[in-house]
C-alpha cells in the first residue's frame, strides 16, 4: 500500500516537468511578440511621430506663470504662457495663452502668434535699417544697427530678434519692467514700425 503510494507521488511531478517543455515552445514565444508590438511605445507609433510635418516656424517659450483664482469652493489654478515663434527669415510673432494645463496654454499661445506675425524691414546684412524706438505698456525698447558686432541684446529682445533673423543690433531697455510679454511686444512694435531707406 506503501509502495503504490510512493509510485504515484513520483510519477505526477515526472508527467508535470514533462508537460513544461511542451508549454514553453512556440506559442509562448509568438505571445511575447504580439504584446511588443501592440504595448505602448511599439514601433508603429514611433513611426507614426515621424510621420508629422515640421513646422516652417521655430517657437521659444519665454514665460510660464501659475495664475490662481479664487472662487467660492478654493483656489483654481490655471497657467499663462508666453510664446515667440518665428522662421529666422523675417517673419516672428509674440502670443500669450492661457489654459487649465500648460500644453494647452502653449497650443493657444502658438495660435494667436500666427495671428499677429509681422515681416521686418532687414538690410542685406540682415541687419535693420535705422534707429527705432517704441513703448508698449510699461516697456520701452531701442533698437540700433551696429554693423560687425553681432547681437548684442538680453531678456526677450534677444529672443525676439533671434528668431526674427536679424543681427548685428544693439539693444537697449530703457525702463525697470521685467515682464518678459511687454519686452517682447515693444520689440515687435520697434521691428514694425522700420521702414526701408
Amino acid at each position: 500500500m506503501t509502495e503504490t503510494m510512493q509510485t504515484t507521488t513520483t510519477t505526477e511531478p515526472a508527467k508535470a516537468a514533462e508537460a513544461k517543455p511542451a508549454r514553453s515552445g512556440a506559442p509562448l514565444g509568438a505571445d511575447r511578440t504580439i504584446r511588443g508590438r501592440r504595448g505602448p511605445g511599439g514601433g508603429e507609433r514611433r513611426g507614426r511621430r515621424d510621420d508629422r510635418p515640421r513646422s516652417e516656424f521655430d517657437q521659444v517659450t519665454i514665460d510660464v506663470r501659475r495664475v490662481a483664482r479664487v472662487m467660492a469652493g478654493g483656489r483654481r489654478f490655471s497657467f499663462s504662457v508666453v510664446v515667440v515663434i518665428g522662421d529666422k527669415k523675417g517673419r516672428v510673432g509674440v502670443g500669450l495663452g492661457k489654459g487649465a494645463d500648460t500644453a494647452l496654454a502653449i497650443e493657444k499661445a502658438t495660435r494667436e502668434a500666427r495671428k499677429r506675425l509681422i515681416t521686418v524691414a532687414r538690410t542685406r546684412e540682415n541687419s535693420i535699417p535705422h534707429d527705432v524706438r517704441e513703448k508698449y505698456a510699461s516697456s520701452t525698447v531701442e533698437l540700433i544697427p551696429s554693423p560687425g558686432r553681432g547681437l548684442v541684446a538680453g531678456s526677450a529682445v534677444r529672443t525676439v530678434l533671434e528668431l526674427a533673423g536679424v543681427t548685428d543690433v544693439v539693444s537697449k531697455i530703457h525702463t525697470r519692467s521685467k515682464n518678459k510679454l511687454t519686452i517682447a511686444r515693444a520689440t515687435v512694435a520697434a521691428l514694425s514700425s522700420l521702414r526701408n531707406k
